[in-house]
């Protein structure tokens, strides 16, 4: 497998620092409101990561946090007059209902930040021990340019950042340079939630927790740190900075980012005000087909959101639904053959056909997620079995045996994207089927005018009767 490391700006073979396992984390929410598209494309990028890497027999622990404690949920907090733990423990419950129905697994570890408020002051005073860190009148603040390689992730010009730090507005006279920043904040007032340090009553700053969290439960060193590119500076690069002066130890092997979703060629984001909740698109959308919608793209390409490319999703994610409750039916219809059903030596063209083209979606599939995640690939995979699929279902020659394997393929690797595949058809009620078996006997009796009149009737009741090889199909409108 190769990934893109943004670290080295190239595709690199994917080699875990211990056999078989991978230790993975990726930066999860700030968990003041409802998450947004943007938001979800790293949850689903990374889950989807997450999957592949176990189908592959990788040994997977994945990490992901929620920032519980920061300067907006303290504002929202105090504006509806609850504690900032009430708020926090309010979305922590709500993402879960989002991440739930876009077929999220939960990470191994999902940690609270104010969980690890041990570990984040050990780290706050190891690198203030080792002369990396400062006490400030308003807290405590690492030294960006004590670390050598500050800016290796970003590759920004040391002097540019340095330029452009000291050019925005800083009230903080207390700092030993401009690109430092904080790793512990010192309580202001009553209203902000603070817990006891060496240094006075605050809380951590954003970096500082990410860096703690990973070393609790992953260790020093990781195989990937996922995030969105918005992350790159100054999170990620203050996160290498901080995790690599405390510990001596490299901190990530590969660094992997996703683009941005934009609307009229402008990133989503809650503070521009341009952004749509995953709860409200899903009102108009169901979340598999958001999640499709996701996986469509590559995810560090930037991704353009809009309803007619969620109809889109939609109507494609329809076609795989549609194809498996097809194989479904004839499978059900033909499951009394007998041994003819399972016997697959000795296949016709179309057969072998069959054969070769489930073998070879699973091929053609695991090279595309193999290629820095290519789920786009990944789902044209799938719809050229789906394509297949379709044209062999009506043949009688073909064993039933091919196209249960079929299905299983196709069901397999939806799986793996987190695409769930409605495998039933709808229940239909005793009526329509009383309506569809009276037209049965008049076609039997070839009163087919009263068999014309019994199929409106049907279709007049929001269903349709289709007519296949294996007997009349009824499908919901």
């Amino acid at each position: 497998m190769k990934i893109y490391n943004t670290m080295t700006r190239q595709k690199e073979e994917f080699i875990p620092l211990e056999e078989g396992k991978v230790k993975m984390y990726a930066c999860g929410p700030t968990v003041y409101n409802y998450f947004h598209l943007g938001n979800a494309r790293p949850f689903i990028t990374f889950d989807t990561l997450r999957r592949f890497l176990e189908y592959i027999d990788y040994d997977v622990t994945f990490v992901q946090n929620f920032t519980d404690i920061d300067d907006k949920m303290i504002q929202r907090a105090n504006a509806e007059g609850i504690t900032v733990r009430e708020l926090a423990d309010r979305y922590i419950e709500e993402y879960y209902i989002d991440a739930e129905g876009l077929n999220i697994l939960p990470a191994h570890v999902q940690p609270r930040a104010t969980d690890s408020m041990d570990q984040i002051i050990e780290m706050v005073k190891t690198l203030v021990d080792k002369g990396y860190a400062y006490v400030a009148k308003d807290g405590v603040y690492f030294e960006a340019l004590r670390f050598e390689d500050y800016g290796k992730l970003s590759h920004h010009n040391l002097d540019d950042l340095i330029a452009g730090a000291s050019n925005r507005v800083n009230d903080n006279e207390d700092k030993r340079n401009s690109m430092d920043f904080a790793l512990w904040k010192f309580k202001k007032d009553d209203t902000e939630p603070a817990w006891p340090s060496p240094w006075g009553e605050g809380r951590p700053g954003w970096h500082i927790e990410c860096s703690a969290m990973i070393k609790e439960y992953l260790g020093d060193s990781i195989d990937i740190h996922g995030g969105g590119q918005d992350l790159v500076f100054p999170h990620h690069e203050n996160e290498i900075a901080q995790s690599e002066s405390a510990t001596g130890e490299p901190f990530v092997k590969y660094w992997m980012h996703n683009g941005f979703v934009n609307i009229d060629n402008e990133k989503m984001s809650k503070s521009l005000g341009n952004f749509f909740t995953v709860r409200d698109i899903a009102e108009k959308f169901p979340y598999p087909v958001i999640r499709f919608f996701i996986l469509t793209g590559h995810y560090r390409s930037p991704l353009n959101f809009s309803d007619k490319l969620l109809e889109v999703a939609q109507t494609s994610l329809q076609r795989i639904g549609t194809c498996v409750k097809n194989l479904t039916f004839t499978i059900d219809s033909r499951s009394d053959e007998g041994e003819e059903a399972t016997n697959t030596e000795g296949l016709n063209e179309a057969a072998q056909t069959l054969k070769d083209g489930i073998v070879k979606a699973k091929e053609h599939f695991i090279e595309a997620m193999s290629d820095d995640l290519n789920t786009s690939d990944a789902l044209a995979a799938i719809f050229d079995l789906v394509r297949l699929a379709n044209s062999s279902t009506p043949d009688q020659t073909i064993p039933v045996s091919l196209l249960q394997q079929t299905k299983d393929r196709i069901l397999e690797l939806c799986g793996v994207l987190g695409l769930e595949i409605e495998t039933e058809e709808d229940s239909i009620p005793d009526k329509i089927m009383a309506l569809v078996e009276e037209r049965t006997l008049a076609k039997s009796t070839k009163d087919y005018a009263k068999a014309d009149q019994l199929r409106d009737a049907v279709l007049a009741l929001g269903y349709r009767i289709e007519d296949t090889a294996e007997g009349p199909r009824v499908i919901k409108e």
